[in-house]
Parts: structure tokens; sequence; C-alpha cells
């Protein structure tokens, strides 16, 4: 999601690139090497093949609207060109991670940061911090969708008043379970889901776990529910949460988060793999494998 400077932007900075108060740059196209070209079209390909029948329709209406470029990375100034006459999103150049106000300010403002450097070809299967594919193949399709455009704005502006008020935590789990790890039902799909957040469908391994394995819980939607759970940020995930469609994503966009900000901050929160006698259980996980590490 977001965090203070790592290792990796400082590296870009020394670097030389030129960047704004806002850390956005412009994307140096001439950085890209033959190595970097050649990995975003493994990744690309293998992506593209291993989510037929597995991901969200609307993931992959994104994909074919955005006409990414399945040899190199993309231009971009031309996946603008796709994506702001459609819902008045852009993405934008950054170094690496952000610092969370940056962060919040410009989604609140249709604005999506999109990190310009691709990993090392050692780096397909696994990245401990986002790269060009993950926010460009994972994230960008999905803000061609108006509705769910329309739910990133409102999360936000919604962030940015979680961040006044010290609640960040909860809206932290909810961009976790929507945007980056979130499922949607299909009763036709392996479990009776699909896929539709960029966490997953940037990853080859946490792709086939989300849909296929017996070991995470599978829990339809619901708002405090989410931003009351815990995650984990070093495995699969030990529990997703379902939405039955992006419908229901835009009636979230428009909650008033203030009050709920109020009543649920400071409250403890749930473990990642706790099952709630009020959950709408869609699979019970078996819990195999899962690591014993401290939940998020």
């Amino acid at each position: 999601m977001s965090a203070s400077n790592t290792a990796k932007l400082k590296e870009q900075f020394d670097a030389g690139l030129e960047t704004r108060a806002d850390f956005t740059i412009d994307q140096p196209m001439d950085r890209y090497s033959a190595v970097d070209h050649m990995v975003w079209k493994q990744l690309y390909a293998r992506q593209t093949t291993l989510l037929r029948g597995r991901v969200c329709d609307e993931f992959l209406e994104g994909v074919a609207r955005l006409n990414l470029s399945p040899e190199s990375v993309p231009s971009f100034d031309s996946i603008n060109e796709q994506v702001t006459p459609a819902t008045g999103w852009q993405i934008v150049a950054v170094p690496g991670l952000v610092p969370d106000q940056v962060f919040f300010e410009h989604l609140a403002n249709r604005r999506f940061p999109v990190t310009w450097w691709m990993r090392r070809p050692d780096q397909l299967d696994y990245l401990q911090e986002p790269d060009c594919f993950h926010d460009l193949f994972g994230h960008v399709p999905l803000l061609i969708n108006p509705v769910f455009a329309d739910y990133m704005h409102a999360y936000g502006r919604a962030a940015l008043a979680a961040h006044d008020a010290n609640a960040l935590p909860l809206l932290a789990r909810l961009y976790w379970y929507t945007v980056e790890f979130g499922l949607i039902r299909d009763e036709a799909s392996p479990n009776g889901v699909k896929i539709n957040g960029a966490g997953i469908v940037s990853s080859k391994g946490e792709t086939l776990y989300s849909q296929q394995s017996d070991a995470p819980n599978r829990i339809a939607f619901d708002l405090e529910r989410v931003m009351q759970t815990q995650y984990r940020i070093d495995t699969f995930q030990k529990t997703y949460f379902v939405i039955d469609d992006f419908a229901q994503l835009f009636d979230v966009a428009r909650t008033d988060f203030a009050p709920l900000l109020t009543r649920l901050a400071g409250t403890t929160p749930f473990p990642a793999g706790e099952i709630r006698a009020a959950d709408r259980v869609i699979t019970r996980g078996t819990g195999e494998g899962w690591a014993t590490d401290a939940d998020v």
C-alpha cells in the first residue's frame, strides 16, 4: 500500500530522478533495460494465461481496454489516454513506496501512484514491495471500471479523514481486503469465487491459493468486520472477504465513515484466521500450512 521512505526509494533519489513535492516523477522510459522488458513480458504472459477463468470479468475487460503491451513495459501516458476519458483517473509515476498522507491525497484526487521500476528476474514469484508490474497490471485495469473507480476515490477521501483521526489501521484493513486481496462471488468457479484483488492477480502463488486452496477462510464481505480484521503481510492470507459484486463496493463508497471510525477506533482487532458467529462463511478453511507469526 504505502509507507515511509525505503532503501529503494532512496536509491532512486540518488540515481538523480527529479522528484516533485508530491513524490511523482516523469516515467523514465530510457532507463528500462532489455531485462526489464523481458521480465514484464514473462510476467504478463504467465499471469494472463493463469488468470483465465480465475479472475473477474471486469478485470479482463480492463486489461483489454487498456491495450497493455505484452512485450514491454508500457508508457504511462498511453495508459492515461484510455483511463482518464473513461473514469477521470490517471496514473502517476513514483520512485517507490510513498508516505501514507501523499498516497491518500493522490487517491482522493483520482491519481494512482505507480512504481516505475521493474523487479529482477530472480524475483518473479515474490517481491516484498510493489514494482511496476504489481502496480500497473494488478491495479490499473479496474480503474477503468466506473464503479470500482468511484470506490477508490471515496476510499482516498475516507483514508485522509482516518489519517487525521488516528484511525488509519481501520482503513488500511479495508484497502487490504478489497483492493489488494479481494475476491468476488461466482458460483460456477472453484470455491464459489473469482479474483479481483491486485495483490492476487499479480502473483502466481496467491492466484492459485486464494481461489483453490482449502486452507483459507472465505467470508462474505461485511464492512465493519473487514475493518476490524488483521491481515498477513508475509505469507498467503488466512482469510479472504468476498463481495457479491462491484455494486456492493459502490455502497461502501457512499458510507459516512466519520461516525464509523469514531465508534471502531481503539477496539481490539480480530485475528486474521478467526471465524466469528455472525460471519456468513462461504468456505471454512482447514488452516493447514498457516504461518504462526503475529498478524498485523
